[in-house]
């Protein structure tokens, strides 16, 4: 439900990248919050000391422009043309019906009505204001010894540069945390999905039949257990293979004398078969083709025995390929024009030759007894891989057995109805030859509407 519910345009994220993931939105969201923390603290704290600073200087002034009003004859004009507010700051007066003011670029209009409003009711009052010249702090103050109304301006322009600048130091200081925040989370991940890279390679190894792959020791106390049980799992795979290995081959062995005793008494009977009756003669027959199924059977366990968890050996031989299944055509008894082989390629690989020869005539075997008869034989080079094609002319192999037939016993439906000999282990050995020589085996359908079977070996020494 839930891979329905993601949609395909919706893959699901690798661990790697969940972990880099989380790393990178954890470090934005707190790099976000400590700076707008940061910048509102910054900024309240700025701005109060504005406000605080413009209201001095408001008191300050205007206690300059009442002492000098308390002298008689002088007019509120011009002692505004002596005031020289700090700061940047201007003054507006209001005189009963009259205004004035310290510049030329402020006047009565400059003064909101809600403030004008504050100012009659108490003392002080002070209000923030957007103009196009940009924010303004008015402080507002009554003057209750002459009844005047006295504003002084003062400019936020510099504050806001400030805090701007401050804005954008932040945002730049989170980029740079949260870049730090996503490297970090790439060394993380790494350092975490190590340990899973180096079980996941070493499970391939093992898969692939190198059963003596470990995991190395660590002295990380997390990952002590994880490597001491996989190694333990391992060790326990391998006993039980080798001993699966050891049961086959031991009873093979076993079997091998009184089958050899069986086969010596039939050829025995078998010498003197006009003696027997017509019905001895035919059971004599019988017991005759079970004693050749046995024998290949065994045969058959025997090698399979001898592949099960071995590697190459150290004195494998580069075998070229070509010649080899010339040679198996050749010997056979069928026509070596059956071999396609593209001029100049090289078809050399390093393998046991013995068990090469076994693997190209079960394939060949299987064509003629299984499957209609042989078709055509090809080898060819693809990358750093030698491939063999048994082309058939049979009725194909179902999509659904394409990989069954590969295992040990198996038997395709048509070979059992018509009872055809066989135990089901030619192409077993196939698929485990192929694997010993670093390559696989496979089936697919045929050039020609029968079945095609590939071997692929590998050219690189394991």
């Amino acid at each position: 439900m839930r891979h329905a519910l993601r949609g395909p345009g919706l893959p699901r994220k690798g661990l790697r990248a969940r972990i880099v993931l989380g790393y990178a939105a954890g470090t934005l969201i707190v790099s976000l919050v400590l700076v707008s923390t940061t910048f509102l603290l910054a900024r309240s704290y700025l701005l109060d000391q504005r406000e605080a600073s413009l209201t001095r200087q408001a008191f300050a002034d205007a206690n300059v422009l009442d002492s000098r009003l308390a002298t008689a004859g002088t007019e509120v004009g011009d002692v505004l043309g002596e005031l020289v507010p700090s700061g940047g700051a201007d003054v507006v007066v209001h005189d009963g019906e009259s205004w004035f003011s310290s510049s030329l670029d402020v006047g009565a209009d400059d003064v909101p009505a809600e403030l004008r409003r504050l100012v009659t009711t108490e003392a002080a009052a002070r209000l923030v204001v957007e103009t196009g010249d940009g924010p303004r702090l008015i402080v507002g103050l009554r003057l209750h010894e002459t009844d005047i109304e006295f504003y002084e301006l003062g400019p936020l322009t510099e504050l806001r540069q400030v805090l701007s600048t401050l804005a954008a130091v932040l945002a730049a200081g989170a980029l740079v945390a949260t870049a730090a925040g996503t490297a970090f989370g790439v060394w993380a991940s790494r350092r975490a999905l190590q340990p899973l890279e180096q079980v996941a390679e070493a499970a391939i190894c093992i898969a692939g039949g190198e059963l003596g792959t470990r995991l190395t020791g660590t002295d990380d106390p997390d990952l002590v257990g994880i490597v001491a049980g996989f190694n333990s799992m391992v060790d326990a795979l391998a006993a039980r293979i080798e001993r699966d290995a050891r049961f086959v081959g031991d009873v093979s062995h076993e079997l091998r004398s009184p089958l050899t005793t069986l086969v010596t008494s039939v050829e025995v009977l078998g010498s003197r078969r006009e003696e027997l009756s017509p019905r001895g003669r035919e059971a004599l027959a019988l017991v005759e083709g079970e004693l050749s199924r046995l024998r290949r059977t065994l045969d058959d366990l025997l090698q399979l025995a001898r592949l099960d968890g071995a590697d190459l050996p150290s004195s494998a031989q580069p075998v070229c390929l070509a010649g080899l299944v010339r040679q198996v055509l050749t010997d056979s008894g069928r026509p070596a024009e059956l071999l396609e082989v593209p001029a100049g390629a090289d078809t050399t690989v390093p393998g046991d030759k013995t068990t090469l020869e076994r693997a190209v005539r079960n394939l060949l075997d299987n064509a003629d007894r299984h499957a209609g008869g042989l078709c055509a034989v090809g080898v060819q080079r693809r990358g750093d891989a030698v491939w063999v094609t048994v082309d058939d002319a049979g009725p194909g192999v179902a999509a659904a057995d394409r990989e069954r037939i590969f295992e040990r016993f198996a038997r395709g439906p048509r070979a059992a109805r018509r009872s055809l000999p066989g135990a089901g282990l030619g192409l077993a050995i196939v698929a485990e030859t192929a694997a010993r020589h670093g390559g696989s085996a496979w089936c697919s359908d045929g050039p020609n509407g029968g079945t095609r079977f590939t071997l692929s070996l590998s050219v690189r020494p394991r």
